[in-house]
C-alpha cells in the first residue's frame, strides 16, 4: 500500500464555488451515506453568512472538508463546526488536524475565539483527537441529540453527544497544539469504558446499550457538579474519560455557560 501524500502535499482552502459544494456533498456520500448528508444549499449558506466551507485537496482532488456555522450565545459570536469528513485512505496522516487548524487560525483571524462541535462519546478515538490532541473540553451532553436513525454508523443507539468548546486562544489550546500541555493540578475524576467498545457496539447491542447509558448518567451527574471531561486516557484493557473541576484546569478560564 502506497504511504500516501504527506501533510506538507495536502492543500487546505476555501470553498467558493457551487462545483466545490457539490464535491463536499459527494465525500459526505462516501464517508457517511446519504442518511447523514447534508445538501449543497447548506454550504452555500455557511459561505454567505460567516459561517466557514474549507476543504483539504491533494493536487485537484478534494479528499477531506469542514462545514461550519455561526452561533451566538450570552451575546457572543462562535462556530458550530457541523461537519469535518477526511476520504478513508487519508486518515491517520494528519488531514483532519490540518483542517482543524486552518479553522482555528481562520478564526481568530476574524475575531472569533470559540469554536464548539458536538461528538460520541462513545467513540474514543475521536474523543482522543478532541481532547488530548486539540485541547477541546465538554461539559455538556445532549442525550439522543439527533434521535436515532438507519445508518449503520450509529449501531442503532440513541446519538448521545459530547459538545467539545476549543478555546483558540487560550493557554491550554497554545501549548498542547506546541506539543507542551500543561500537568493537571487539580482532582480528577475518571470514568472508564471498556477499550473495545467499538467492537462492542457492532457485536453486542444490548452491551452497548448498557454501556452507553450508564456513562450518559456520569456525565451528566459530573457536569452538574461543575466537572469537565478534559481527556481520555488509555489503561490496559480500558479508556478513562478524566474529568477536572472547571475552575481548576490549568491554562483554561471557562466563562459561565448559559443555554439559549
Amino acid at each position: 500500500m502506497s504511504p500516501g501524500p504527506s501533510p506538507s502535499e495536502i492543500a487546505i482552502r476555501h470553498c467558493t464555488t457551487l462545483e466545490e459544494f457539490e464535491e463536499c456533498v459527494r465525500l459526505e456520500h462516501v464517508v457517511w451515506g446519504p442518511e447523514l448528508a447534508e445538501p449543497t444549499g447548506m454550504f452555500v449558506v455557511a459561505r454567505h453568512t460567516g459561517g466557514q466551507t474549507f476543504a483539504a485537496f491533494d493536487g485537484a482532488k478534494m479528499v477531506g472538508f469542514t462545514l461550519a456555522v455561526v452561533g451566538t450565545r450570552a451575546g457572543k459570536t462562535f462556530l458550530h463546526s457541523h461537519q469535518t469528513a477526511v476520504l478513508s485512505e487519508y486518515r491517520d496522516r494528519g488531514v483532519g488536524r490540518q483542517l482543524k487548524l486552518f479553522q482555528r487560525e481562520d478564526a481568530l483571524r476574524r475575531g472569533i475565539n470559540l469554536v464548539e462541535w458536538t461528538f460520541d462519546p462513545l467513540e474514543l478515538k475521536n474523543a482522543h483527537f478532541n481532547l488530548v490532541r486539540l485541547g477541546a473540553v465538554a461539559r455538556r451532553l445532549i442525550p439522543n441529540c439527533y434521535g436515532i436513525t438507519n445508518s449503520p454508523l450509529h449501531s442503532g443507539l440513541p446519538t448521545d453527544r459530547l459538545v467539545a468548546e476549543w478555546w483558540l486562544d487560550s493557554a491550554r489550546v497554545k501549548a498542547i497544539l506546541e506539543n507542551s500541555p500543561f500537568a493537571t493540578k487539580g482532582p480528577v475524576e475518571r470514568i472508564p469504558l471498556p477499550a473495545n467498545i467499538a467492537e462492542i457496539k457492532t457485536q453486542n447491542s444490548e452491551a452497548a446499550v448498557r454501556i452507553q447509558t450508564g456513562l450518559r448518567g456520569r456525565l451528566l451527574r459530573a457536569f452538574a457538579d461543575g466537572q469537565v471531561a478534559t481527556a481520555v486516557e488509555p489503561r490496559v484493557a480500558r479508556v478513562d474519560y478524566m474529568l477536572e473541576p472547571a475552575d481548576k484546569i490549568v491554562g483554561l478560564y471557562l466563562p459561565e455557560l448559559r443555554e439559549h
